[in-house]
């Protein structure tokens, strides 16, 4: 029997359930077409930072306010910061680049946190000829004036005003640290998200004891990762009008087959393209298959969601975890 591993994801059909999540090992050219020859169906690439285009465009306007008050001649000296070609246009090349040189679905990356100029980027990634929008807002809200209300208010600011600028769909990247994600998730879509992705890792500071400093501290995901975006997915399913796709703690086919099952469109392989290499994913298509042919699916679409809680034959699993037969029954011998 010949399994249909096709998937709908934002719109796009795509070959297979398994995309490269934005990371730097889908910048350059030559690992795009490494990954689309591995059998990845799409890729994410590395975000265009909030912050990246505000400091281009402030040094822009240092350049190009000095000196005017000396004379008249000096105000057509330089060009209007809107009309100059900013570094982050290399971004831009990137997916046209891209775009002319693969065959699956570019996706492009925009990271931040509140409006203001940086949010033409999106129109500009469309231009380019971007597939979709990955709006990943990496924020921790450390003003602890600011209510939980709020914080989501700004979220919803943000996604409206994105979404709205463009016609190719929007997915936004989120963490999992909201008091209600079910209902905040309902909100983004209605604020404009076509799709959403689940959940961003926030990365954690350490600090040097030597020096007394912060430092930053990264740390490649791990298979135990994988439950708390695996639970929200189950719970999601069916339950917004969006595509969902899981990032975070895929290692192995199981992995891709669970989130299938659990309701994913699709699963974003990062760190495990660090710790095997692309040639996993041309291994993980195959023990789909195999899996697919002896459990008798047919399609990804039949296995999507029948292990969601909308599906699942004991939904309170995703709800209350088993906290209490999970606890009780951990026999671990002390040290």
């Amino acid at each position: 029997m010949s399994v249909d591993l096709r998937t709908r994801y934002l719109g796009l059909e795509l070959k297979n359930p398994i995309v490269a999540a934005a990371c730097p090992l889908t910048e350059s050219l030559d690992n795009q077409r490494r990954l689309e020859d591995a059998g990845a169906a799409a890729i994410v690439l590395p975000s265009l930072f909030e912050e990246q285009i505000l400091a281009e465009e402030e040094n822009l306007a240092r350049v190009h306010e000095f000196g005017t008050d000396s004379f008249a001649e000096a105000l057509s000296y330089f060009p209007e910061p809107e009309e100059y070609r900013l570094g982050t246009d290399e971004y831009l090349d990137r997916i046209r680049t891209a775009k002319r040189c693969l065959s699956i679905p570019v996706i492009a990356s925009l990271n931040g946190t509140s409006e203001g100029s940086w949010i033409r980027y999106a129109k500009l990634f469309q231009e380019a000829g971007a597939d979709a929008i990955e709006l990943n807002i990496y924020f921790v809200a450390a003003d602890l004036e600011r209510s939980g209300a709020e914080v989501e208010a700004q979220y919803l600011s943000l996604v409206k005003a994105v979404a709205s600028s463009v016609t190719i769909p929007v997915a936004v990247k989120i963490g999992p640290y909201f008091s209600s994600v079910g209902h905040f998730a309902r909100q983004l879509v209605d604020a404009g998200a076509r799709g959403l992705v689940l959940f961003n890792r926030f990365l954690q500071p350490d600090i040097r004891l030597d020096t007394l400093e912060t430092k930053p501290h990264l740390v490649l995901s791990t298979e135990f990762e994988l439950l708390l975006p695996l639970r929200w997915i189950a719970i999601l399913y069916g339950k917004v009008n969006a595509s969902l796709a899981l990032t975070g703690g895929v290692h192995s086919a199981e992995a891709v087959i669970k989130s299938v099952l659990a309701g994913a469109d699709v699963v974003m392989l990062a760190s495990v393209l660090y710790k095997q290499g692309f040639g996993c994913i041309k291994t993980f298509l195959q023990q789909i298959e195999q899996w697919m042919e002896e459990q008798e699916y047919e399609s990804v679409e039949q296995m999507k969601g029948s292990m969601s809680h909308k599906n699942c034959p004991n939904p309170e699993v995703f709800e209350r975890g088993n906290y209490m037969k999970a606890i009780t029954s951990f026999t671990g011998v002390p040290i």
